[in-house]
């Protein structure tokens, strides 16, 4: 099983990562605010994730990291 990590603090919430899941298993928190002002993205079910790194390589800031 593939385990996913955000840096939240420096993720500024654009969607991409939540756009491009093919699994649909990621959100923009509704209600956490990181040091920034954005709601940073999470994982609502780790166990449905496939490992596909998709979000990972859409990050504009690198914030995700794909473990397998």
């Amino acid at each position: 099983m593939a385990k996913v990590t955000f840096n939240t603090e420096l993720c500024k919430g654009c969607g991409l990562c939540v756009n491009v899941c093919p699994k649909k298993i990621l959100e923009l928190a509704k209600d956490k605010i990181n040091q920034k002002g954005h709601y940073p993205a999470q994982m609502t079910d780790q166990s449905q994730c496939i490992g596909c790194a998709f979000c990972a390589t859409m990050c504009p800031d690198c914030v995700i990291t794909v473990e397998k």
